[in-house]
């Protein structure tokens, strides 16, 4: 079996270099840690990046259940904790349809989401903030690795530095793949779909992803004489970024209700950079876990 606790994405010189070159920094080693990139940056915020998340504070002012996010907060670690243990299970048992296995991760995601979209939490945060630009994706970046109290908050739930910095390299390199998710209000006119009924950025960022998750269970059992150990184990890193990811959403929504230790601009970047950590993972859990190819699949006993 593969290294569970090891992205499939891992740092490499190709990466180091375009984080290097998006960030506007030198002088880090080939697998650098947070600590020593964030030593590396300029320390100044842009005065723009933090008045958007001043702005979506006073947008949802009084909105959000602060107790109601703090519990779940608990609920989405505890199944973070237990995924080795999803993972070790694989495909779900069940012998007319599958053991809840995979599901069971999303569950307090789902109370998370349906508290969001109550209280018009996604059409604050799309009204204020820009599309995934170049400049946007940077800004955020860079407020990733400043902010010390998201970093933390993923290590307390199982994210090592190696991984983290891997998260903040999917953002940062990826500007191509994240500009093509554009924020409803900016879909251009004549569309073949009715422009209407796509909901905001974020909240397809964080439904898509509870979707995929919960979507698993049904997938792997249907599927499991394709299913191999590789395609397992590159999944497992999926859905512990798309996990993780909710789970920075969440903790800036919990900040929003109750105050604590982020920035205007921290704040802005747990809402931008959780997105895109959603949105690029996504497509990965597609082509590792759903998308399976003839190179893939586990080998035919009927061969």
């Amino acid at each position: 079996m593969a290294q569970r606790d090891r992205p499939a994405g891992n740092v490499t010189t190709r990466s180091q270099r375009e984080l290097a070159e998006t960030l506007g920094i030198s002088g880090v080693s080939e697998s650098p840690t947070l600590g020593e990139i964030r030593e590396t940056i300029d320390a100044e915020t842009d005065p723009e990046y933090a008045s958007m998340g001043e702005a979506i504070r006073e947008d949802l002012s009084g909105r959000l259940d602060g107790d109601l996010l703090e519990a779940e907060l608990s609920n989405m670690a505890a199944q973070l904790d237990r995924l080795p243990d999803v993972r070790d299970a694989g495909v779900p048992d069940g012998e007319r349809e599958p053991a809840v296995l995979y599901r069971e991760l999303v569950e307090p995601g789902w109370r998370v989401y349906d508290h969001l979209l109550d209280v018009g939490f996604f059409e604050a945060v799309e009204a204020n903030l820009p599309r995934f630009t170049p400049e946007h994706i940077e800004h955020t970046a860079t407020e990733l690795i400043r902010a010390e109290p998201l970093t933390s908050a993923l290590a307390e739930v199982g994210f090592d530095d190696h991984e983290r910095t891997v998260l903040l390299m999917n953002v940062a390199n990826n500007n191509t793949r994240l500009a093509q998710w554009v924020p409803t209000k900016e879909i251009p006119a004549g569309v073949e779909f009715d422009v209407e009924n796509v909901p905001p950025l974020h909240q397809r960022a964080a439904g898509g992803s509870l979707l995929w998750i919960n979507a698993l269970d049904v997938h792997l059992w249907h599927n499991q004489v394709l299913i191999t150990e590789d395609i397992l184990d590159n999944g497992y890193w999926h859905i512990k970024a798309l996990l993780g990811a909710l789970y920075v959403m969440a903790s800036a929504a919990r900040e929003i209700a109750e105050g604590g230790s982020l920035t205007d601009a921290q704040l802005t970047a747990a809402l931008s950079g959780s997105a895109a950590i959603m949105i690029i993972n996504q497509d990965e859990i597609m082509k590792e876990m759903f998308w399976i190819t003839e190179e893939m699949r586990a080998p035919s006993e009927a061969r």
